[in-house]
């Protein structure tokens, strides 16, 4: 789930000096009043791998392992091909009605909400927002981890591999959510730009760091390990095989979602071309790039641990050494989930508090803010709002808190994926795609379509199914608080 503030920077200005909004397209200004878009298919290819190579990247050398070597591949192989055709009808409404002169949507919602509207916008925006708030424990999961593991590192280069050196992950996540609390105060934090470009900085580093290591520990062993039908019964039993392939697929999903900010990565792309030329070549390029480095971050890390494959690459101590280079790639996960956390949790916070200010326009607590001088670097007096202090801050408690509760990094990245995947990146484009052409009903157009979406609904059911067994599962074993790595 990948992670970026791509489309956002563009919020644009409305332009209308005296009186006058410019009418279509000029120099300055494009056909919407805001100033000229300036980006290319290569910024937006940027954007969309930056928000797609994420920490979901870690989790597919384990879900290779849970399906084997036909599968594994083949299933990354399908995941890409539906990501890449349904991204190609979610940029075709982009513009309501024409394809070139139409109304532009800014964001997913508005374009369901003119594409599909009444109910389905309701539904579109619950999906949505319960899926940030998942990924907001997703990563307070998956930091707090990687936290532990540059702790665990260092003790096991003291006292030798066979030491347990068992950590909790209660502080780690304390202290992950003190620091989100902080950030969260600073509005507009995820139009911060350079927060981008950290972000992909750092989620290349990890990348590359964990298949480097993948590479050279196949190197080390002389031998491809795994086996063409994934881990075999024995070491999980037929039951646990069927749950943990299921939970696989949740994985490769997650691996996969972005299109919730397709729409607004496209609004920063110039015209002509038509935007939504560009945006299919972006994601043509975007989408081979990530699938021949998810092949090889999955396959790699398969072939170096085979059936032991461990569910998070850089902390599941498959590799010890060199172990700097493991801090530093865990340092890497740490720095970009934080910023990720915000970019994930910005629009829910700007939605809460724009909805809270309609229902009580009146009220002090709500609207007023308090300025706080600065002492430092002569920056503007901070604005203070108390109820957006009070409400961001129980929100990062309450995700802490539920990550606490249940710290299972592969299972709540299973249900994520299922949650997200088909109506985000299949239902609502498929649908959208069918008003904005016209297709007609019953046509072998609408058939195909439908049937795509069909299949892609069993297989989001299936993975949900296989990451709640295993958070059954995890449930008998564990107590609240006291995880131990």
């Amino acid at each position: 789930m990948g992670e970026t503030a791509a489309g956002k920077h563009q919020q644009g200005f409305e332009l209308a000096a005296g009186g006058f909004a410019p009418q279509g397209p000029s120099k300055c200004f494009d056909d919407d009043g805001r100033l000229k878009r300036s980006g290319t298919v290569w910024t937006a290819s940027a954007h969309i791998i930056t928000a797609v190579i994420g920490s979901g990247v870690l989790s597919l050398a384990w879900a290779t392992a849970q399906l084997g070597w036909v599968a594994g591949p083949t299933v990354l192989f399908l995941f890409s091909f539906v990501t890449y055709y349904t991204s190609c009808l979610l940029a075709a409404c982009y513009r309501s009605g024409d394809p070139v002169t139409g109304k532009r949507n800014y964001t997913y919602m508005e374009a369901v909400q003119n594409n599909l509207g009444g109910f389905q916008v309701k539904l579109c925006g619950l999906i949505q927002y319960f899926n940030l708030i998942g990924v907001a424990i997703g990563y307070t999961i998956a930091a707090s981890i990687s936290m532990i593991a540059i702790k665990r590192s260092s003790c096991f280069h003291e006292k030798g591999h066979e030491n347990p050196c068992g950590v909790s992950g209660t502080p780690y996540m304390v202290m992950f959510g003190v620091v989100e609390i902080l950030f969260s105060q600073i509005p507009d934090f995820d139009q911060i730009s350079w927060l981008s470009m950290l972000a992909a900085v750092m989620s290349f580093t990890y990348s590359s760091i964990g298949l480097g290591l993948g590479v050279s520990k196949v190197a080390e062993n002389k031998k491809i390990k795994g086996s063409l039908t994934g881990i075999s019964i024995g070491k999980v039993t037929q039951t646990q095989k069927i749950w943990r392939s299921f939970q696989a697929l949740g994985a490769i999903a997650f691996a996969y979602s972005y299109s919730l900010i397709l729409i607004e990565i496209q609004d920063t792309i110039k015209s002509p071309p038509a935007e939504h030329k560009t945006m299919k070549r972006a994601t043509l390029i975007s989408v081979v790039t990530t699938t021949v480095f998810y092949m090889f971050c999955g396959c790699f890390g398969y072939a170096a641990f085979g059936d032991m494959a461990p569910g998070n690459l850089l902390t599941g101590f498959g590799f010890y050494n060199p172990y700097w280079l493991l801090d530093i790639a865990n340092a890497a996960i740490v720095i970009h989930l934080v910023g990720a956390y915000q970019v994930y949790c910005q629009p829910l916070f700007a939605f809460v508090e724009s909805t809270a200010a309609g229902y009580f326009p009146e009220s002090k607590f709500i609207n007023n803010t308090i300025d706080i001088p600065i002492p430092m670097g002569g920056y503007k007096p901070y604005k203070l709002n108390l109820f957006r202090l009070i409400w961001r801050s129980l929100f990062v408690c309450f995700t802490t808190i539920v990550a606490l509760l249940m710290p299972f990094f592969n299972d709540v990245v299973g249900i994520l994926g299922a949650f997200g995947f088909w109506p985000l990146t299949v239902y609502f484009p498929v649908e959208m795609y069918i008003v904005q052409k016209k297709i007609p009903k019953w046509s072998t157009r609408w058939v195909s379509l439908q049937i795509l979406s069909a299949a892609c609904l069993i297989i989001s059911v299936c993975a949900a199914a296989g990451s709640f067994a295993g958070v059954v599962l995890d449930l008998k074993i564990y107590k609240p608080f006291k995880t131990m790595y």
